[in-house]
């Protein structure tokens, strides 16, 4: 299903951060890395010309860890992740399906992903797509 004319808009717990985003399609991935299972993403990757923040930049914090790749974005007031840059797609934004407004990751398919073994498992999430080789998990 195509949602290029869909406008979905999201926001932290607090609501301190907030965004929009037009995907092109609604495709979920939950991922099985330490960090994804931690923070409880449902990934929904979305082109970066098609993401804009609409408040608290100055809220934002910043983690990165292992290759410094993937730029993980939190809210410093509630701690919530709703969006960052993955290493897999480090030309897209990765938005929490779980911070999207009136949306429910219930109502989609879920595709999983072994971020666990990312070197052996990239292939099953990009095909032959362009990816970061030298890094592990979506994150």
């Amino acid at each position: 299903m195509k949602f290029q004319d869909s406008t979905f808009k999201g926001q932290c717990h607090c609501g301190a951060l907030s965004f929009q985003f037009q995907p092109e399609k609604i495709e979920l991935i939950e991922c099985n890395c330490s960090i994804c299972t931690m923070k409880g993403f449902i990934h929904l990757i979305v082109a970066k010309e098609r993401f804009h923040l609409l408040s608290g930049t100055e809220q934002l914090q910043t983690y990165t860890f292992h290759t410094g790749v993937a730029i993980h974005k939190f809210c410093k007031i509630c701690g919530i992740h709703p969006f960052y840059t993955p290493r897999s797609h480090p030309d897209c934004i990765d938005v929490n399906a779980n911070c999207i407004d009136g949306f429910s990751v219930q109502d989609y398919e879920i595709r999983t992903f072994d971020g666990q073994n990312w070197e052996a498992k990239i292939e099953t999430l990009l095909g032959s797509g362009t990816v970061n080789r030298h890094d592990e998990g979506l994150t």
